[in-house]
């Protein structure tokens, strides 16, 4: 009988000095941070995006606003290049996807960011982190550490992420996101990031974000600065599939390359590089695509193609021989150069 009052009272002890120490359990953790999303009014953050999915690491700048209940604004930016920024923009109208470089923009009926993991979005990290019930916990002197699985319904190339948060704040600090052998891919840190920050009235407006930044577009080059077109090759292409033929043709605003794979898997990709663009706003394309993640962009998507831009350069990827997974895994790794 003393034996057992012995070890209840040291089991007591160890869970109060646990406590003490500040050690919480998972559960507690997933729930300050449900508790955290209630209570905020949104927030702004910035971070740096590695992509480690082609043969060079891209850095890329992410700018993300949030204001509750559905308002979101995110900003791509490529520090190292003059091509400008994308915006994927949420407000009451709808979901927009706006490239100031080439003065377009797609607006979707679409549920986004909440039909897929989204790795810079509060928010989607907290979901993540609350669905997989068989998510891995740990905790260092000044971080809580989660390894989930994702949710990227059209990409099942990326299955689990590493999500760390701060002890002290529960902000986001940096989230890898991973293949099937636990291999990081992406990997997002966090700069800054504040929560309950002030908004003005116009912030999410679609126009305003569109005219603003083709303010910032870098002027492109006249005909006397004109570089030659850098023509980019797929590094990922399925086996039994190559290059049969590329084409290159000029149009009124700049030059267009189509190349045509041939094998196992046929498909199209074209190519538009643009050293002009119409100096009136465009209103949104209406589209019945899907916006989908290519890593350092935002795609539109349909059964049979994907398009998505960088920059001043315009890409379609179109074929009734690959599947969803497939064109994401090739319009990805879209950037080798003088690769056939």
């Amino acid at each position: 009988m003393k034996k057992k009052l012995l070890l209840f009272s040291l089991a007591v002890f160890l869970l109060i000095f646990m406590s003490a120490c500040g050690e919480k359990s998972k559960e507690d953790v997933i729930g300050s941070l449900e508790d955290k999303m209630e209570e905020m009014s949104g927030y702004k953050a910035q971070a740096k995006m590695d992509l480690k999915t082609g043969e060079d690491v891209q850095s890329y700048e992410i700018n993300i606003w949030h204001q509750k209940k559905d308002m979101y604004r995110v900003e791509l930016n490529n520090p190292d290049s003059e091509k400008g920024n994308q915006i994927i923009l949420k407000n009451k109208e709808g979901v927009f996807v706006l490239t100031p470089a080439l003065n377009k923009s797609f607006k979707f009926q679409s549920e986004w960011p909440d039909n897929s993991s989204q790795p810079y979005l509060f928010g989607s990290l907290i979901q993540d982190v609350v669905s997989d019930q068989e998510s891995e916990f740990k905790q260092t002197e000044n971080h809580y550490v989660f390894t989930t699985k994702t949710n990227y319904q059209s990409n099942n190339n990326l299955p689990y992420q590493e999500i760390t948060f701060s002890k002290e704040s529960l902000k986001p600090v940096m989230v890898k996101v991973m293949d099937k052998d636990y291999q990081s891919l992406v990997e997002i840190s966090f700069s800054s990031f504040e929560f309950d920050p002030e908004f003005a009235e116009d912030d999410f407006d679609t126009q305003k974000n569109l005219t603003s930044s083709v303010m910032n577009v870098p002027a492109m080059a006249s005909s006397e600065e004109e570089k030659p077109m850098e023509v980019l090759y797929p590094v990922n292409v399925p086996e039994g599939s190559s290059l049969a033929e590329e084409q290159k043709t000029e149009f009124e605003n700049g030059t267009r390359v189509i190349q045509t794979y041939e094998g196992e898997k046929n498909f199209t990709l074209v190519q538009e590089n643009y050293d002009s663009y119409p100096t009136s706003i465009t209103s949104p394309v209406n589209t019945d695509g899907s916006p989908v993640n290519l890593g350092a962009t935002v795609g539109v998507m349909t059964d049979s193609s994907v398009e998505w831009s960088e920059g001043n350069t315009r890409f379609y990827l179109a074929s009734k021989d690959l599947t969803r997974d497939e064109m994401i895994e090739i319009a990805s790794s879209v950037e080798g150069k003088g690769i056939k």
